[in-house]
C-alpha cells in the first residue's frame, strides 16, 4: 500500500514539475531571445512535443496562441484522473 502511495506522489510530482516547466516556456515566448539560450533550448525539447499536439487542432486567434492554455488544462485533467484511479485502487485494497 505504501508503494502505491509513493508511486502516486512521484507521478503527481512529475506532472507538477512538467506544468511549471511548461509555464516557464510559455512565459519565455514574451522574450524571444530567451528561447535561444541553452535553458530555452532545453525547455523547447521538453515542451514543444506536448504543445505541438495541441497546436495541430487549435489554430492561433490572430496573434494569440491559446493552445498552451488548453494543454495546461489537459495536463490538470490528466492529473485529476490519475488521482482518481489511485483512489479507486487504494479503496479496493482496504
Amino acid at each position: 500500500m505504501a508503494a502505491i502511495i509513493l508511486l502516486h506522489d512521484a507521478i503527481m510530482g512529475a506532472i507538477r514539475i512538467y506544468s511549471i516547466l511548461l509555464i516557464i516556456y510559455i512565459l519565455m515566448s514574451w522574450v524571444p531571445a530567451s528561447r535561444e539560450t541553452k535553458f530555452g533550448e532545453f525547455l523547447g525539447k521538453i515542451a514543444e512535443p506536448y504543445l505541438a499536439f495541441f497546436r495541430k487542432f487549435i489554430p492561433p486567434l490572430g496573434m494569440i496562441d491559446i493552445s498552451p492554455i488548453v494543454a495546461l488544462f489537459s495536463l490538470n485533467f490528466i492529473s485529476m484522473g490519475i488521482s482518481e484511479i489511485f483512489n479507486l485502487i487504494l479503496s479496493s485494497l482496504r
